[in-house]
C-alpha cells in the first residue's frame, strides 16, 4: 500500500491541537517572529489569539517577504464554470443535489463563446469548475474540455471532483496545469455532518487526493479549507501540517494556499465559526512568514477595500470578473451561482488598481514549451 498523508494525519488529535493554539503566549509569538526558518510550532504561535496584538509586525515581514520571493507582481486568474450538476449534497453550496434549482452542463461550442469573452477580457489563465457529478462531468468530459480549451490558454487550472492518479495521469499532457482540492474541513466528524451524501462523503479519499496528483506529477497542487465550517485556527493548522508534508514528499511541485469564506447563497448555511477581517490578514501573513515559497490566492469572495489591501501582505494571485455560474460570462443569462462573489469589478478596473499600487498584473506568467 503506497504511503499517504493519512498515516500522518493521524498522528494529530483535534482538539488536543486545538487546545495547544490557543494555549501561546506573546513570548511565543515574539519569539516566531524575531526567527529566520519557522515551522509548525511557529505557524501555531501566529494564528493563535497571542499573536493578534502583534499584526502590523506580522503585516510589515509578510510584506517585505513578498516583495522579496514574488517581486511586485500579482498573477490573475479567471473561474470558468463548466457545469452545476452535481450528486453530492453538502450543507454549505449551491450547487447540492437536494438543491432545487435548473442544472446546465456546457457543450463545447458553449465552451468556445465563453472563451471568446474571457479572452477579450485579458485573462490567459484559466480556472476550470463543475460540481462532482461523476456520470456527466467525468474522465471524458474533461478530456474533451481540455482539448477544446488548451490551444486558447497558457495556463489551466481545474476545481473538480477528485479522481484516480491514473486520471491525472491521462489529462495532464493535454494541457492540466495545476489541480485545487480543497479538503473543507479537517474535522473528521463535522465532515461528515457537511457532505452526508455522495462521492464526497469518504473523508479519506478526498484526504488522499493531493497525494494522487503528487504521484501523478501535476506541476501546482492547491490546498485550503472552507472558513466557516470549524475553528479556522485548527482547520488552518492542518492544512499546514498537510501542506508541509507534500512540499517534502513531492518535492517537484509547487503549492498555493486559498482562503474561501463561507459566502451566502440559495439555501445557505450560516457559518459555525466567525472569521473577522482582522484574523484574515493575521492568516495570510502567517503563511507567507512559515512557507515563503506558497503561493496565495484570493478570489472575488472578497469585498472590494479588502483585496485592495490584502493582496501587498502576501497574496500572488487574484481571480477578477469572476461570474460562479456556468455559461456565466456568454452564455447563461440566469442565475446558477454557486455562491455570491463581493467584488464585482471588472478585470481592467483590478489591473488598473494593481498598477496604481504600483505592482504588475501577470496574465501569462510563463511558457509552456519551458515547463514541459
Amino acid at each position: 500500500m503506497q504511503h499517504s498523508f493519512l498515516s500522518t494525519f493521524l498522528q494529530y488529535d483535534w482538539d488536543r491541537q486545538k487546545q495547544n493554539i490557543y494555549q501561546f503566549t506573546a513570548g511565543d509569538v515574539l519569539k516566531a517572529l524575531q526567527m529566520e526558518n519557522r515551522g509548525l510550532k511557529e505557524f501555531q504561535a501566529l494564528i493563535s489569539p497571542a499573536a493578534v496584538p502583534f499584526l502590523a509586525q506580522m503585516a510589515g515581514l509578510s510584506e517585505q517577504l513578498t516583495r522579496q520571493r514574488f517581486g511586485n507582481t500579482v498573477q490573475m486568474y479567471v473561474p470558468l464554470y463548466l457545469s452545476n450538476e452535481c450528486q453530492n449534497i453538502c450543507t454549505y453550496c449551491g450547487f447540492s443535489y437536494n438543491n432545487p434549482m435548473h442544472r446546465r452542463t456546457l457543450t463545447g461550442a458553449e465552451m468556445l463563446q465563453e472563451v471568446n469573452v474571457i479572452k477579450q477580457m485579458g485573462f490567459d489563465h484559466v480556472l476550470l469548475v463543475t460540481g462532482e457529478a461523476n456520470k456527466t462531468v467525468g474522465l471524458d468530459y474533461f478530456k474533451n474540455a481540455l482539448q477544446i480549451l488548451q490551444p486558447h490558454f497558457a495556463n489551466i487550472s481545474m476545481e473538480v471532483q477528485p479522481m484516480d492518479e491514473e486520471d491525472y495521469k491521462i489529462l495532464k499532457p493535454l494541457g492540466l496545469h495545476a489541480v485545487l482540492v480543497y479538503q473543507e474541513t479537517y474535522h473528521g466528524s463535522d465532515y461528515k455532518k457537511h457532505h452526508p451524501k455522495g462521492k464526497k462523503s469518504n473523508f479519506e479519499y478526498r484526504l488522499e487526493t493531493p497525494d494522487r496528483l503528487g504521484r501523478a506529477g501535476i506541476h501546482k497542487i492547491g490546498l485550503g479549507v472552507l472558513i466557516g465550517l470549524e475553528d479556522w485556527r485548527t482547520d488552518s493548522f492542518f492544512t499546514a501540517l498537510h501542506l508541509q508534508y507534500l512540499q517534502k514528499t513531492y518535492w517537484k511541485s509547487r503549492y498555493s494556499i486559498s482562503f474561501p469564506r463561507l459566502r451566502p447563497f440559495s439555501g445557505g448555511l450560516a457559518p459555525k465559526v466567525e472569521m473577522t477581517d482582522k484574523e484574515l490578514v493575521q492568516l495570510i501573513c502567517a503563511y507567507r512568514l512559515c512557507f515563503p515559497e506558497v503561493e496565495l490566492s484570493l478570489s472575488t469572495r472578497e469585498e472590494t477595500n479588502m483585496r485592495d489591501n490584502l493582496f501587498k501582505l502576501g497574496i500572488t494571485a487574484m481571480s477578477a470578473a469572476s461570474k460562479t455560474n456556468p455559461g456565466g460570462y456568454a452564455v447563461e443569462k440566469e442565475s446558477l451561482e454557486q455562491f455570491e462573489i463581493s467584488d464585482e469589478r471588472s478585470a481592467e478596473e483590478i489591473a488598473r488598481m494593481l498598477r496604481k499600487s504600483g505592482y504588475e498584473p501577470v496574465w501569462k506568467d510563463y511558457e509552456r514549451s519551458f515547463v514541459d
